[in-house]
């Protein structure tokens, strides 16, 4: 059964939904959207380009809290609300990913234009998916071969 994962010092989600989810075998950790709001409930300034840096630190939180790195992502999948704010978000992305993703292998991303979120001051929406990478030393559990009958 897949585990919920809540970062130490987050609050409640908006909704029926976890912040992030660890599936059955610890190895796909899925990321719920997180938009532009600090652990104290406070939306980030009211521009994109904040909205982005702090949807995108809450996503690095949930990441980690699942035993992950942002180098772990293997895909993003975004939500504006505004097509205006397409460049925005891209300077955001432009200032932060250097530090998340220092080989510059970024993961793959899906940018959707939206009517709104769940609340009318939010502005963006990130999910994510990441691959928790296998500890040293710890195997997938194999069976032993039936052996044949003979006949």
């Amino acid at each position: 059964m897949a585990k919920a994962i809540t970062p130490k010092g987050f609050g409640a989600p908006l909704g029926m939904y976890s912040h992030g989810m660890i599936a059955p075998g610890g190895e796909l950790v899925v990321v719920a959207g997180q938009v532009g709001m600090a652990a104290d409930g406070q939306v980030a300034a009211g521009d994109v380009i904040a909205q982005t840096k702090q949807a995108l630190e809450n996503v690095r939180a949930v990441v980690d809290a699942g035993g992950c790195t942002m180098r772990d992502v293997v895909r993003l999948q975004t939500f504006l609300t505004r097509a205006d704010d397409i460049a925005g978000f891209m300077k955001a992305r432009s200032e932060v990913f250097p530090q998340y993703f220092p080989d510059r292998v970024y993961p793959p991303n899906t940018l959707l234009i939206i009517s709104r979120l769940v609340r009318p001051d939010l502005l963006v929406e990130i999910e994510a998916m990441a691959i928790r990478p296998r500890r040293a030393g710890v195997r997938r559990a194999t069976r032993k071969p039936t052996p044949r009958r003979r006949r």
